[in-house]
């Protein structure tokens, strides 16, 4: 009995092999390339034709060979096919299938083609035919890991893509993908996998290498190690470490990626940055540790070689991730060495101002914000040296806030040009026209190196105190400079004005007043040194207005007012030096002796006029003199005295005994000028008239 039926199994196993051998022999290929088109378009949903030489093999394994494949378009996308391909083998283990384990001896895609096509709301690569049914996957919302979730065995062997190639086509844009050669390699469900590939996109090649400790370890949720490397001319990133236990999807490992330009990155991304010098190189080396859509970078440790580096920016801290809001929100603390903010600022219109002598106009040119809505950040920032335009600041202590295009940078700490101080800037593009504030406190700064940074002007030094609160809104620089608002003062000590000897203009201002030229004082080599300059001022539409300038010095008073057009770059404003008749120094009577000689500065920034209010300069003497004579003086000394009384040097021209110079030579010229107020002649003159009154009588 037990003979007869080991005869019978051998028996049925042997016409079983000789019928897998023979029957495809037997079978029509008409047959089953008739079968397998019509099963393939069921599952589908489209039209699927085996154009070329098909093959069908049992033994030793289920082997299908096809060529000249093709799978329709949906309709409405033309007639090109949706998906082709030269050759398509697929080698499955037979016998292992009834032990539910699945062996896939071979799977190779020659030469595919796959057009991918967004039109509106639809798209031409859903596939299927009726099957709603939500399904989950590891990218998509919902997936759990969870034990036994491969409930079977499977092995890969030669798993191919050679020379495949994916285009995407949209209103917007359009993609290539070229070149595309990939292989997996798994052993088992509980054995390594292994994927590598390459391909040229958009003309950049791209290398790739994923390792994964175990397939089913993975989707068991147990913790498995993890590895994927990313290489090109584009990009160099690699992490090594593990998937964490749990059901949802979490890393942690040690991440290094170098970037050669972040700005090719983002234009081959599909989302270009704005016009601008920065966002090239780029560097990070920490601890990485997130989920899909949240990842936090620890950088902090220097003995590990961590780094956080952008161009020239480098430095040490956490930095934070999330993808999970309508914009990338990125949180953290970082310690920089040096952070130049220049570069990422709106590109400057007319780049070749800065070439043109003096200060360049106002561009009209429109700004570009738009970096401000490409995220979110909060940021704690110690900075060793920050430098904005041309101005430099040294430990800055600053926290950045962005948020829905609104940023605020709040330097709660920093140090610069000798001084300290804080300020507070904040950029609003959250309307059609964006709108900036600037609150600053800056004490004990240097004058000459802040405003020749700040501004190009070196004329003023000085050792003091700088408030402002400006606000303005605008596209354009002109626009922004025609529409400030607000206010602030200045107090400096110790410094000197460049361009003007006041001291110097005001003794020289005896023989100015006769040839009305300006005297000599004025030059770029002329200083006039102060121990104290104070003032306060208030911005309204793009004009500064002050009215209470106060200056210091030893030998002369100065007080000043007018206003200056920051849009219209213009001057007008007026400085009244007055002679001090005694060194007093600082702390002196602000009422003293001597008129003031109003010196007039009209034009523009770049072509300014100075000349002398001589109007002025005569009522005064007019005046001086008048109330001199109704208090008794002979009018010849109230003349003299007047003068040098305005002059702060005592009287003019007078003799020493009773020497008496008439000549007219010895008549002092701001005499003659004075006289001239007066309608009268010359002391010869004067004299003359008296000798014949008294010969007539």
């Amino acid at each position: 009995m037990i003979r007869r039926l080991l005869t019978f199994i051998i028996g049925l196993v042997v016409v079983l092999v000789l019928a897998a051998i023979i029957i495809p022999f037997l079978i029509p290929e008409s047959v089953y390339r008739e079968r397998a088109q019509l099963a393939a378009s069921d599952n589908l949903g489209r039209d699927v034709t085996l154009g070329g030489e098909v093959s069908l093999s049992l033994l030793p394994s289920v082997q299908i060979r096809a060529t000249n494949v093709t799978i329709a378009n949906e309709e409405g996308f033309g007639d090109a096919p949706f998906a082709e391909m030269a050759e398509m083998r697929v080698g499955l283990q037979l016998l292992p299938l009834l032990s539910r384990n699945i062996m896939i001896d071979e799977f190779v895609l020659i030469d595919p083609a796959i057009r991918l096509e967004q039109r509106g709301q639809r798209n031409n690569w859903t596939l299927g035919a009726a099957d709603t049914s939500e399904t989950t996957s590891p990218s998509g919302e919902g997936f759990v890991r969870r034990e036994g979730a491969l409930p079977f065995e499977a092995s890969l062997g030669d798993i191919r893509i050679e020379n495949g190639s994916i285009s995407y086509v949209d209103e917007a844009q359009s993609r290539e993908i070229a070149g595309l050669d990939l292989a997996i390699e798994m052993p088992g469900l509980d054995q390594p996998l292994n994927i590598a590939g390459e391909l040229t996109a958009d003309g950049e090649n791209l290398t790739l290498d994923i390792f994964l400790g175990s397939l089913r370890g993975f989707f068991d949720g147990e913790q498995v190690a993890a590895r994927m490397e990313l290489g090109g001319n584009l990009i160099d990133f690699s992490f090594d470490g593990v998937i964490l236990e749990g059901e949802g999807l979490a890393y942690s490992g040690r991440l290094n990626t170098d970037i050669s330009s972040l700005r090719r990155l983002a234009a081959f991304a599909g989302s270009p940055l704005p016009p601008g010098t920065g966002f090239e190189s780029f560097e990070l080396a920490g601890d990485l540790t997130g989920t899909l859509d949240q990842f936090t970078l620890d950088a902090s440790n220097a003995q590990q070689n961590d780094t956080i580096r952008m161009d020239d920016i480098s430095g040490h801290g956490r930095v934070s991730l999330s993808l999970a809001g309508a914009r990338p929100a990125i949180d953290g603390a970082l310690v920089l060495a040096s952070l130049d903010v220049s570069p990422y600022m709106p590109a400057a219109p007319n780049a070749d101002a800065a070439s043109v002598s003096g200060v360049p106009a106002w561009s009209t040119e429109r700004m570009d914000l738009s970096s401000l809505s490409m995220a979110d950040a909060n940021l704690s920032l110690s900075v060793g040296q920050l430098t904005v335009q041309q101005i430099e600041i040294s430990n800055a202590a600053l926290t950045i806030e962005l948020v829905n295009s609104r940023l605020e940078a709040n330097l709660t700490e920093i140090s610069l040009y000798d001084g300290t101080g804080r300020a507070i800037f904040v950029a609003n593009a959250r309307s059609a026209t964006p709108s900036y504030r600037l609150m600053a406190d800056m004490r004990s700064i240097a004058a000459l190196p802040l405003l020749e940074a700040a501004a190009g002007f070196d004329r003023l030094s000085g050792q003091g105190r700088v408030t402002i609160d400006v606000l303005t809104s605008g596209n354009s620089q002109a626009e922004i400079m025609n529409g400030l608002n607000g206010n602030g003062n200045f107090a400096f000590t110790d410094g000197s004005i460049r361009g003007v000897n006041l001291a110097q203009a005001i003794r020289g201002i005896e023989s100015a007043l006769t040839n009305r030229q300006l005297p000599q004082g004025f030059g770029d080599q002329e200083e006039t040194d102060f121990s104290a300059l104070d003032g306060t001022y208030s911005i309204s539409n793009g004009v500064a207005t002050n009215s209470d300038l106060l200056m210091l010095s030893p030998l002369i008073r100065v007080d000043g007012s007018g206003t200056i057009g920051i849009g219209s770059q213009t001057l007008n404003y007026r400085l009244r030096p007055r002679a001090v008749a005694s060194i007093q120094g600082q702390g002196g009577q602000r009422d003293l002796r001597g008129i003031a000689i109003p010196i007039l500065i009209n034009g523009t920034f770049n072509n300014p006029s100075i000349a002398i209010d001589w109007n002025t300069v005569g009522q005064a003497l007019l005046q001086g003199t008048v109330q001199s004579i109704v208090s008794g003086e002979d009018p010849e000394d109230a003349i003299r005295n007047a003068i040098g009384n305005a002059l702060g040097i005592g009287g003019m021209n007078q003799t020493d005994g009773d020497g008496d110079d008439t000549s007219d030579e010895a008549v002092d010229p701001a005499e003659r000028l004075l006289r001239g107020l007066f309608g009268s002649g010359s002391r010869q003159q004067s004299r003359s008239e008296e000798t014949e009154s008294d010969g007539g009588d």
